[in-house]
């Protein structure tokens, strides 16, 4: 038994009833794909449902599924996505395109597209559902649930959603779909878990390739402790892979209050808490990365701010498409960084109130990307 678990079976055994001991259950599967679907192009005007994504698209070493198309690999634009925060987590709207400078390995770019507004979201919500801790009627499962939930009531009518649940593996309970009685269909399903691995870096880097092809404003929701406990990947393969695929991540950490209960009683050693705080780190590190945020709440009333914040970062945001200056092909990974600036000095933006106080900001936006490799 691994360290993660006797820390697991310790924190849900002190809260949790008996345990109920469930069989895996087998999620839906469709004929030639067994997982994700995504949406039309927004503009379509033919369906408002997508059509199903071939599970094995482009996979390395896994023959593609006959008459799906194949892509070839070359960077002839790169497109940022970018939110700006005030100091209260509230997007700044309506900034003019000279206001903002792209910056690759510290070299200004040419920006050749700009676009700014409010549109719909595509969001694929990841959810940890295992025995690691999310037993049946403990409290974990139901702050699990209960953020779900809360974040599924925040959509519009417009939104595209899917559901994934994992524990040894992701399953995708249901497809992108603007039909919430296919989503709450979906969310009964979880219940009682079926096995005790939380195979989290898996579970998002297939999440997010089967959404790079997605068009507009797209991310991944992940309501998950932070923990991976047998992914076939390491957290390093895990980084790179989310920063080529470009969807944001927003993270919710789990278990933040239940935590701090027992590492104040002196019940958690220190192992437990390298294992936690390294858990934390690992969901900061994929959100930064991609351009998105996590939160760690302690209450539940934590929830209905950080579904607002989630919900305004991705529909008022603005997107930037540049040429790179470096051509190179190899597969190098090139630094990213998006600034506000006055266009008449050049100097960085400094932004203020209606009273002329500064007001601090954030820019929120991918890292980097990684550059294609020439293939002999």
């Amino acid at each position: 038994m691994t360290t993660s678990q006797r820390i697991a079976l310790f924190l849900v055994g002190c809260l949790a009833p008996p345990v109920f001991v469930a069989v895996a259950q087998e999620g839906p599967r469709k004929q030639g794909s067994e997982t994700v679907a995504r949406p039309r192009k927004k503009e379509s005007p033919e369906t408002p449902e997508g059509p199903t994504i071939p599970s094995k698209l482009g996979r390395k070493g896994q023959p593609l599924p006959e008459g799906v198309p194949t892509f070839k690999s070359e960077v002839t634009a790169v497109q940022v996505d970018i939110a700006v925060l005030d100091n209260k987590g509230r997007p700044i709207p309506k900034i003019p395109r000279p206001y903002f400078r792209v910056l690759e390995d510290n070299v200004p770019q040419q920006i050749t597209n700009f676009n700014m507004g409010e549109a719909p979201m595509t969001v694929a919500m990841v959810i940890e559902f295992s025995n690691l801790f999310q037993r049946y009627w403990s409290e974990t499962w139901y702050q699990t649930l209960t953020a779900a939930y809360g974040f599924i009531e925040t959509l519009k009518p417009e939104d595209y959603v899917a559901v994934v649940a994992y524990d040894m593996r992701p399953e995708i309970l249901s497809d992108f779909s603007t039909d919430r009685r296919a989503t709450y269909e979906a969310m009964r399903r979880l219940q009682i878990a079926g096995f005790s691995e939380s195979n989290l870096f898996d579970a998002l880097t297939d999440t997010a390739q089967r959404m790079t092809d997605i068009e507009g404003r797209k991310a991944i929701v992940l309501i998950s402790s932070g923990m991976d406990t047998f992914s076939k990947l390491t957290f390093d393969k895990t980084r790179r892979i989310l920063q080529d695929a470009g969807v944001p991540i927003y993270a919710i950490g789990l278990m933040q209050a239940l935590r701090e209960y027992y590492d104040a009683r002196g019940a958690m050693g220190s192992i437990a808490r390298l294992d936690f705080l390294q858990a934390d780190n690992q969901l900061r590190t994929f959100t930064k990365e991609t351009g998105g945020m996590a939160f760690f709440p302690r209450f539940y009333g934590e929830f209905p701010s950080i579904f607002r914040a989630i919900s305004e970062a991705l529909r008022l945001r603005y997107e930037i498409t540049y040429q790179p200056s470096n051509l190179a092909r190899d597969g190098k990974f090139r630094k990213i960084k998006v600034e506000l600036v006055d266009p008449k000095t050049g100097e960085l933006f400094k932004l203020t109130d209606q009273k002329g106080k500064p007001v601090k900001y954030t820019v929120i936006a991918k890292n980097g990307y990684n550059a294609p490799r020439e293939v002999e």
